[in-house]
């Protein structure tokens, strides 16, 4: 191996596990521990729901959600180097996922996937990946407005408790289906109850933000909204209230059940 070989090694090697062996050489101490659970145990309760709400958005159950989220944490704290990061599903790759996953099915995103790793490994690898500061600001700004219009107009129907089956693929189509239901039927498909929970599940989000308080104004939203969720329950045993229980049900190793399969995932092939 000569000199310039040996030193790429070297530099190669070293990317691997750097955050964490600089925190073992700085030195880790028990109230570093304890920050750090605390902060994973807050993380957590955020970004648990999340990453199942976007797995469901991208049109695959939301056990998929809590996979990506598990696996990325372990590996990218692992092999990353930052030493503080939190990773799991995106919002951005919604718009991307979600026509993959209804024409290709779950083969057809892993291969997406994988492809899409193989790409960002090539970008680091060749130092191409520095060219992405000289994308102008308006076309990033652009792109995620234009992220963020396309998925609140796919989240209405469940803010609303709609029970629509959408025959396109197409965002004007889908939105023409959803105001159809709406305005077409006077408002008789809505689900009152549901609708209510997620306006003030929205609300405290909001109106938490502008207190500027330490804790995250998602945590909030998310204990303020399952309490709601619950009084009404209590208050209205007979109304139809959606749940991961409710939606969505699972077939494996000869075993059926509702909710989030107590397994492994099992492997899909493209």
């Amino acid at each position: 191996m000569d000199k310039l070989t040996e030193a790429k090694w070297r530099v190669d090697r070293s990317l691997f596990f750097s955050a964490m062996r600089e925190t073992l050489r700085e030195g880790y101490t028990w109230p570093h521990f304890f920050k750090d659970l605390i902060a994973g145990v807050t993380v957590g309760i955020i970004a648990i729901p999340l990453a199942m709400a976007l797995a469901i958005a991208s049109g695959v159950p939301p056990q998929y959600g809590l996979y990506t989220a598990v696996v990325a944490g372990f590996v990218i704290a692992l092999l990353g180097g930052s030493r503080l990061n939190i990773s799991g599903p995106t919002a951005a790759f919604v718009v991307l996922l979600l026509p993959v996953t209804q024409t290709y099915g779950l083969g057809g995103l892993s291969l997406c996937t994988f492809m899409a790793g193989v790409i960002l490994v090539v970008l680091a690898v060749s130092g191409l990946g520095g060219l992405v500061r000289y994308v102008p600001y308006s076309v990033t700004i652009g792109f995620t407005a234009g992220i963020g219009v396309v998925i609140f107009g796919l989240q209405l129907p469940d803010f609303l408790g709609l029970k629509l089956t959408f025959s396109s693929l197409h965002f004007h189509e889908k939105m023409g289906q959803v105001f159809s239901s709406i305005f077409h039927s006077s408002f008789s498909h809505l689900n009152w109850i549901e609708t209510s929970i997620g306006a003030v599940t929205l609300l405290s989000f909001i109106g938490w933000l502008k207190l500027k308080t330490p804790i995250p104004a998602h945590l909030v939203a998310l204990f303020v909204g399952t309490v709601f969720s619950l009084l009404l329950q209590n208050l209205f045993p007979t109304a139809e209230i959606a749940t991961i229980a409710t939606r969505f049900h699972y077939e494996m190793h000869g075993i059926s059940g509702v909710g989030i399969p107590p397994f492994l995932p099992e492997w899909v092939w493209p």
